[in-house]
């Protein structure tokens, strides 16, 4: 500080003007003025297609604050997102879930309105889900040998092998169209490569609903021995090798299922886990 020339004290400082620390206590403030309604279809319908910030709860906890914009149609088809991955996952239940949400204009949408939120909660004690991967997307081929820390959403939630399918075809089906309509149907990413195939490789489906494993085992049966189908904790993968993975908890070969613990790393979570974030 300088001393005035009439002896009157400071005549210059600083002034720190915190907008966007105002602008996620705004936001927070809004929501928590919200009530809470489960994380159902039923729900999901009442929401207008528009961008906008969401939290999500489990069991009343919250544990999860996201974005939508247009790119996932809005609110309505990020939060299906979330349901349908929920809808895949072991110990835990779509029900337990609930969630608030805020629309917001497309010109707001640049100053980060959720990292407002998250920085808002993180400096109140966190929010576990943002922590832990939950928003992960595929990381591709290069990361499938991933080990996993034990608190991460993927350890502690792994993908359910005795998920209902809906929307399978039945009877005589050609192979690579099964295994589109599998990568549609299953509540957790498949990634393949395509069988080399004439179009004449088909299989039979029984109708019904099958489970998740069940339908893995179908397309494991029609493709050729040099095939694997690996169950990872997050997801699905299928090509002709012969590999082993860390964190695989089932592979598929010529129809035949073979169980593996996954491999979990007790070290604490980092930033370099979380990359993949969407």
């Amino acid at each position: 500080m300088t001393q005035s020339m009439d002896g009157h004290g400071e005549f210059h400082d600083h002034f720190r003007l915190s907008i966007t620390k105002a602008l996620g206590d705004q936001l927070a403030e809004a929501l928590a003025r919200l009530g809470s309604a489960e994380l159902s279809e039923r729900n999901l319908a009442a929401l207008e297609e528009r961008p906008g910030v969401y939290q999500l709860y489990h069991k009343g906890a919250l544990v999860y604050v996201g974005k939508a914009d247009q790119r996932h149609k809005g609110l309505p088809g990020r939060l299906r997102n979330h349901l349908r991955k929920l809808s895949g996952r072991r110990n835990i239940h779509p029900a337990d879930i609930s969630f608030r949400c805020l629309y917001v204009d497309e010109d707001f949408s640049a100053l980060a309105p959720e990292q407002l939120l998250i920085n808002h909660h993180r400096s109140r004690g966190g929010i576990p889900w943002n922590n832990s991967g939950f928003g992960s997307k595929d990381p591709g081929r290069r990361r499938d040998r991933t080990v996993f820390k034990k608190d991460h959403f993927d350890v502690q939630y792994p993908i359910n092998l005795e998920s209902r399918l809906h929307g399978l075809p039945v009877g005589e089906v050609g192979l690579r169209s099964y295994l589109r309509s599998l990568k549609a149907a299953l509540p957790y990413n498949f990634r393949y490569a395509e069988p080399a195939d004439d179009g004449d490789t088909t299989l039979w489906v029984p109708d019904g609903e099958p489970t998740a494993d069940e339908a893995l085992r179908v397309a494991s049966a029609a493709l050729p021995a040099s095939w694997q189908i690996t169950a990872l904790l997050n997801y699905v993968i299928m090509y002709e090798e012969d590999q082993q993975y860390k964190s695989a908890s089932r592979y598929y070969r010529a129809g035949e299922a073979v169980d593996q613990e996954p491999e979990k790393s007790a070290a604490p979570l980092t930033l370099e886990d979380l990359r993949d974030a969407d």
